[in-house]
């Protein structure tokens, strides 16, 4: 069995488990609430009444708010002493007033006194080994038992009332040094009832075969009534304390066998009626040979009447007489013998050291009876059953045991499991669902933060696709609006050289129509100043070379101008045809003004 860690290592690890795991369907608050509600009083209630209802139940149909401690506090508790209901090999009657220890366990659990009441808890139901052989019997010693536990239902309520587990502590120290004293009583006790068995089955087994043996000598034969009345009253007794003093391997043993064949044999017509030489030499030795026995065994001579009457039997059958004979079968009935007695069993000494010492059971449930295989005797074959505290249960012959066996009447009680094992097994047990739980919510939460990533990213990824969709869309609007100007430049580009086109042509027209003696008005920019409006005429055109001279006034100053020069004197509005018509003029600033708004 492994050992119970230290309390504190226990409490470290039962700490862990009440604060962090999770059990479904418990009634665990919504969030942290502001005060837990106090269970003192209820527990108290449950404990006083002696129920059997689980913690864990009682809190999911009552109303908190609980914590999480006390919530995780009553399923531990719940766990281990149903854990310990099922497994601890105690009597179910037992065991189920144990496990009502549930509540004050819950309590002590959530509270701040956990490290000594676990280590009390444990030290005082590790003791109850003691007890595995204890049954409901109903007897003195069974009611004893729960007399006492019902004083600590006193105890521990007196611990719920002061919020202190020092009578309980009280109690589990007073019981220590009560089952010490017990165990060195029932030693005594045990031993001086193997004393005081073995001497009453070494009487059994003398009494059972010196009956046996006389009733199978006597079974169907006619005696006289006194060689019964000898044999029945008188010589049974004789063997029977032969068997008891020396046992049936000694000489007086042999011979007093022989000597009760010999005078059922003499007694019997049957037997001796046709043998009268055998007859004779039994006859003159048979009375010396009973005398001498008797004496040897009781230091005086064997009764003078009863022994006188056989020797009257013994002189009428050696003279040819037929003394009156009667059947043995009323003598055998006051007999009361078994034969079995004369072929014991061995008891195989293998099977003998498997059994002794240990501790059996009968029947099921709250009916169970336990009892504990003190010894067997082998001059009887019988095994003394005891109560494990030197009192005497039943005493079963071997083979009786041996059926109970094959047939499940009677089988061995399994090895007691431990609360201390039962308490370590369990946290343990909770402790490797708790660094599940643990893990799982690790892996959880690496999950949730990968997946809040991954959002992460996703929305990154989303808003850098929503940034380029709208950058591509503003691109492309700023493309198509580009486009649009190209094409309104090129539009108005087209629309200008067309006006300038039509502009020139008409300029070019009208410069054509000149002839000599026409008026023109030209300004020439001097150093980058607008000049001075000039009137020149006309003077001659020289059609082959393009060329036009004109004349001011006094036809002094001569100006040449090409056709296409003065086309674009016109054009620039640096030059004015004077001496053509009005609609020359009109339609030349027109078209004019049309190019300046188009720059």
């Amino acid at each position: 069995m492994p050992e119970t860690p230290p309390p504190l290592a226990m409490s470290a690890r039962i700490d862990g488990v009440l604060r962090e795991i999770r059990v479904p369907d418990l009634p665990y608050p919504v969030g942290q609430p502001v005060q837990a509600a106090d269970w003192n009083g209820l527990l108290r209630s449950r404990w006083a009444d002696q129920v059997d209802q689980r913690v864990s139940d009682l809190l999911r149909h009552l109303d908190g708010p609980w914590s999480v401690i006390q919530v995780n506090a009553a399923y531990v508790a719940d766990r281990i002493m149903d854990v310990f209901l099922r497994s601890s090999g105690l009597h179910p009657v037992l065991v189920a007033r144990l496990a009502r220890l549930r509540y004050p366990l819950a309590w002590q659990l959530a509270g701040d006194q956990r490290e000594a009441f676990l280590d009390t808890l444990v030290t005082w139901l590790d003791s109850f080994v003691d007890w595995r052989g204890w049954s409901d019997s109903g007897g003195r010693s069974s009611r004893a038992l729960l007399d006492r536990l019902d004083v600590l239902v006193g105890d521990i309520d007196q611990c719920f009332e002061n919020r202190d587990i020092s009578p309980f502590m009280a109690y589990c120290e007073k019981w220590q040094t009560d089952a010490q004293r017990r165990r060195e009583h029932s030693s005594r006790l045990h031993q001086r009832l193997l004393e005081t068995e073995a001497g009453a089955a070494r009487q059994r087994r003398a009494d059972q075969v010196s009956r046996a043996i006389t009733g199978r000598a006597l079974e169907g034969r006619q005696l006289p009534a006194a060689t019964q009345d000898f044999l029945v009253d008188h010589w049974v007794p004789l063997l029977r304390q032969i068997a008891w003093r020396e046992g049936l391997e000694g000489e007086n043993w042999r011979h007093g066998q022989r000597l009760l064949e010999w005078m059922v044999w003499v007694g019997d017509p049957a037997l001796a009626g046709q043998n009268l030489e055998r007859l004779y030499q039994v006859g003159e030795q048979l009375t010396d040979r009973i005398t001498e026995v008797w004496q040897r065994i009781c230091h005086q001579p064997p009764p003078r009447d009863e022994l006188a009457a056989m020797e009257q039997v013994l002189v009428a059958r050696l003279r040819g007489d037929e003394p009156e004979v009667v059947s043995t079968r009323k003598r055998l009935a006051t007999l009361d013998y078994h034969s079995h007695w004369l072929d014991l069993p061995d008891v195989p000494t293998e099977e003998l050291s498997r059994y002794r010492d240990n501790w059996f059971v009968e029947g099921e449930g709250e009916d169970e009876q336990r009892r504990y295989f003190l010894a067997c005797f082998p001059e009887t074959s019988e095994i003394l059953w005891s109560n494990g505290f030197g009192v005497r249960l039943a005493t079963t012959d071997w083979q009786s045991f041996q059926q109970s066996l094959a047939n499940g009447a009677v089988r061995p009680l399994p090895e007691l499991t431990r609360f201390g094992q039962v308490l370590d097994d369990t946290v343990n047990a909770l402790s490797r669902v708790l660094e599940s739980q643990r893990q799982q919510r690790q892996e959880a939460a690496r999950r949730a933060r990968a997946k809040a990533e991954q959002l992460r990213l996703q929305q990154e990824a989303q808003e850098l696709e929503q940034r380029q969709a709208t950058a591509r869309r503003q691109a492309e609007e700023e493309h198509q609006q580009q486009q649009a100007r190209a094409r309104a430049l090129e539009e108005e580009a087209a629309r200008i050289e067309a006006v300038r086109a039509a502009a020139r042509n008409q300029a070019q027209t009208e410069v054509d129509r000149l002839g000599p003696g026409s008026w023109i008005a030209l300004r020439v920019p001097v150093e980058g100043q607008q000049g001075q409006e000039q009137r020149l005429k006309l003077a001659v055109r020289i059609n082959a070379r393009r060329k036009l001279v004109f004349v001011d006034r006094l036809g002094l100053n001569r100006t040449e101008l090409t056709v296409d020069g003065l086309v674009d004197h016109l054009l620039a509005g640096t030059a004015r045809i004077l001496g053509a018509s009005a609609e020359f003029d009109e339609t030349l600033s027109r078209v004019v003004g049309r190019i300046r708004v188009g720059r």
